[in-house]
């Protein structure tokens, strides 16, 4: 394999980050940007313990909200 994609979500409500990968049952938070690429990485080590099958690229890909009232 060569990447793996992550969703990732800022949480309005209590702050902070989550992040989804696609089509695995990984997931990690973080209350900052910086630790969150660091539990991403952890996350992926940890469900590829076979360093030959793990992802070459990890890409986050940021999904934003935005909902307008009136």
């Amino acid at each position: 394999m060569s990447e793996i994609i992550f969703d990732v979500r800022e949480e309005e409500v209590d702050g902070g980050f989550t992040a989804s990968a696609l089509g695995y049952g990984i997931h990690t938070q973080a209350e900052s940007m910086e630790e969150l690429r660091v539990n991403v990485r952890e996350a992926v080590d940890c469900y590829f313990d076979d360093g030959d099958k793990a992802p070459q690229v990890i890409r986050l890909h940021f999904v934003r909200d935005e909902v307008l009232a009136r």
